[in-house]
């Protein structure tokens, strides 16, 4: 959904914001990927803190979009509870990992 509502902004930005946007979504789900993938506690959430930090990278870069016009407003609150779901997913397989100061 991020890529296919990036592909609208100006061309511009083909090499700012769109790719910022784009290169956030990737690390989110790498670095989820790479955290289920570790066989301790302490790497696996190590991971899944980066693909947090990603994620709230991708929040404020959605917010930019907006604020600019580069997005609709429906779009935008689409991505925006994505986002809210995708971070409450990261916070469970923190927890489940077994460790949260990570």
């Amino acid at each position: 959904m991020t890529y296919r509502y990036s592909d609208s902004f100006p061309k511009s930005e083909i090499f700012g914001l769109t790719n910022q946007i784009r290169r956030a979504v990737v690390s989110v789900v790498s670095n989820i990927a790479e955290g289920f993938s570790r066989s301790t506690v302490r790497d696996k959430c190590h991971f899944y803190s980066i693909a947090h930090g990603s994620l709230t990278e991708l929040q404020s870069q959605l917010i930019i979009a907006r604020d600019l016009h580069f997005l609709e407003k429906i779009n935008f609150e689409k991505l925006a509870s994505q986002t809210i779901e995708v971070s409450k997913l990261i916070s469970g397989l923190k927890r489940i990992g077994g460790d949260t100061k990570y």
